[in-house]
């Protein structure tokens, strides 16, 4: 993966977490010599970023490592946060629903799950299948990058 991927640190305010944050993400080169990359790994904590975005990063000094700089160009994929609320609740059940309608998630731990929402995925389904478990108390959801296409799958309906 090293080749044709780089590990790139971004540094950005966390409003799960209330505090700066630093997370490490892989992302495929585009341009190594402009510093272009394709990200390609689920972000946890919420950055404006979401899977297949192109963006700009260069080298830091004081960090010794390629850091993110601005987004160049949005994928149209959206991330979700997902907090699970009931205690002992098995966190693949909610995983194993989200991948039925082809949106795949990463754990942090027990009960924090980050979903990619592909552009393709029809949002409204998405929105109902986390509403339907934040209504019984199993969870909490945010939306820290929803892109342009899945805000307006929620007008259509």
């Amino acid at each position: 993966m090293a080749e044709t991927h780089k590990k790139i640190l971004f540094k950005y305010y966390s409003t799960y977490l209330e505090e700066v944050v630093s997370e490490t993400m892989w992302a495929e080169i585009i341009d190594l010599e402009k510093g272009f990359y394709k990200l390609d790994n689920i972000p946890f904590f919420g950055p404006l970023i979401a899977t297949d975005d192109i963006f700009r990063a260069e080298y830091d000094e004081n960090e010794k490592c390629l850091i993110h700089k601005e987004t160049l160009e949005n994928s149209g994929n959206s991330i979700i946060q997902i907090l699970i609320l009931e205690e002992g609740f098995d966190r693949e059940i909610i995983r194993d629903k989200f991948k039925s309608i082809n949106c795949i998630s990463e754990g942090l731990n027990e009960t924090f799950l980050a979903v990619e929402i592909l552009k393709e995925v029809d949002y409204a389904i998405v929105k109902n299948l986390l509403d339907e478990y934040e209504t019984h108390s199993v969870i909490e959801y945010a939306e820290p990058c929803l892109s342009e296409k899945h805000r307006t799958d929620l007008l259509k309906n």
